[in-house]
């Protein structure tokens, strides 16, 4: 896998559940950009996606960092420990 290619991956009507967020924090070793498209069916408005997201990197842990654009969250890896 080239280090430039980002992964995608889908938020479905399951909404962020355990084993989403195991899959994101395996896929996110390959890669240190990962971007999440947040469906439709997952949450009604952006307000709720932007929660989601915010749930999301406080699960993974103090290394990850987002950008949401839209209903696409761009999930950012960090190599250090930077955040606290």
């Amino acid at each position: 896998m080239a280090k430039s290619e980002i992964l995608q991956i889908q938020i479905g009507k399951n909404g962020l559940t355990d084993s989403f967020i195991e899959q994101v924090r395996k896929l996110s070793l390959k890669s240190e950009r990962m971007k999440i498209v947040i469906l439709k069916s997952a949450c009604r408005d952006k307000a709720e996606a932007k929660q989601m997201c915010e749930e999301l990197v406080e699960k993974l842990g103090k290394n990850y960092a987002y950008r949401l654009i839209g209903y696409v969250c761009t999930l950012f890896r960090f190599r250090k420990d930077i955040r606290k």
